[in-house]
């Protein structure tokens, strides 16, 4: 995937765009000089109208480059797969819905190592039936890891959903679980 040329003049702001190598595959970051707006899976199914949601929310321009919080966000991921980092620092952007944001808030809660349900996650945040809407929101997450949808499961305990894959989920749940166990 390339990064399509986007129109912009000298007032538009900028974003930049950076692939990250992982031990599960490609990450696409995307930051402007202050706070992270975007980390996904490069295969993530949808990414590139993620991308372009986020170009038209922004008004910006995406090009390719680091940024300060791109630096960081690699840093620290790489920590994160070295079982050394459980939380992170890097300042993110939430663009999203109230509705969202309290659910991805309530994400950044769930302690490393640990799972939700999806009804625990609606409880949490006093939708006690609204664990579709819920799910739905963890869905639309666009900072994969840091903001940890991988640890919300189905009540039942199966994985349910994950936008990286369920592969993914399972070896990032798995490898918190192990980095808890020999610490």
């Amino acid at each position: 995937m390339g990064f399509a040329p986007t129109k912009f003049d000298k007032h538009s702001p900028i974003l930049k765009a950076s692939w990250l190598d992982t031990p599960l595959g490609s990450m696409l970051a995307i930051s402007d000089e202050e706070a992270l707006y975007l980390l996904e899976f490069v295969d993530r199914r949808g990414l590139e109208r993620e991308i372009e949601r986020l170009r038209l929310k922004t008004k910006a321009a995406i090009i390719p480059g680091n940024t300060s919080p791109i630096i960081s966000i690699e840093s620290e991921l790489k920590s994160y797969f070295e079982g050394i980092l459980r939380e992170f620092k890097t300042p993110i952007h939430l663009l999203g819905s109230t509705f969202q944001k309290l659910v991805w808030e309530e994400l950044s809660r769930i302690p490393y190592g640990q799972t939700r349900s999806y009804v625990d996650q609606a409880k949490a945040v006093g939708k006690h039936t609204a664990y579709r809407a819920t799910a739905n929101a963890n869905g639309a997450n666009q900072i994969a890891i840091v903001i940890p949808c991988h640890r919300i499961i189905k009540a039942n305990g199966d994985l349910g959903g994950y936008g990286g894959g369920i592969a993914r989920k399972k070896w990032l749940i798995e490898h918190e679980k192990q980095r808890l166990l020999t610490s």
